[in-house]
């Protein structure tokens, strides 16, 4: 099976990232610092927000403004931005009652960055609802972001091009060439209910 980053195959409307679509359900925690439930904040960061991360490449770097309930994440790239090995970072942990594994299905507000130029090349903060997809199909750095965590958390990820769509060759529609690097932020909103055969429930 095709495996996208993020990037659903049946549709380019949640380009770059699902395989599964783009509706989603939120956990129901209630706090200040979380999107509503459903939806993913489309307002942009604020000029001179603070910086919640930093990371410099092998080339380039990035600097991440985490996404509140009112706006969505910031990323800044100096190009091209390049990495040895993928990383991760805990922008804010989560305090769901369950961590997600790689057979799970989850609800996700995301921001993808083409480390090559800088460009966002998906996400469903500009759409304002989070995607749903069963981790089975996002390549392999999207796995590493949100295996391990719990719903609510907020993460970054920068990922090697191995990582990403390397072996597919790129996926030329959100303009991503095999061997670019790619930058994600996202919150993971809930663990979806399936059909036990990945599907979510009817």
């Amino acid at each position: 099976m095709r495996k996208s980053a993020l990037i659903p195959a049946a549709t380019l409307a949640c380009t770059a990232v699902l395989l599964a679509g783009c509706g989603g359900k939120n956990n129901d925690k209630a706090a200040d610092d979380q999107p509503e439930t459903g939806t993913c904040p489309t307002a942009a960061a604020p000029a001179g927000a603070a910086t919640t991360w930093t990371l410099a490449g092998a080339t380039g770097d990035i600097k991440v403004v985490a996404p509140t309930a009112q706006h969505a994440p910031g990323v800044t790239v100096g190009t091209p931005f390049t990495v040895g090995q993928t990383t991760v970072h805990v922008l804010t942990p989560g305090s769901g009652d369950k961590t997600i594994t790689a057979d799970d299905m989850v609800s996700v507000c995301y921001m993808g960055v083409n480390g090559r130029d800088g460009k966002v090349f998906d996400s469903a903060y500009q759409r304002g609802t989070p995607a749903s997809f069963p981790l089975t199909n996002v390549v392999t750095g999207f796995q590493k972001a949100i295996v391990g965590q719990k719903p609510g958390a907020t993460v970054a990820v920068a990922m090697t091009p191995d990582d990403g769509y390397k072996a597919m060759g790129g996926m030329p529609d959100a303009g991503i060439q095999a061997d670019d690097p790619l930058v994600f932020v996202l919150q993971i909103k809930a663990i979806e209910p399936t059909d036990g055969s990945g599907g979510p429930t009817p």
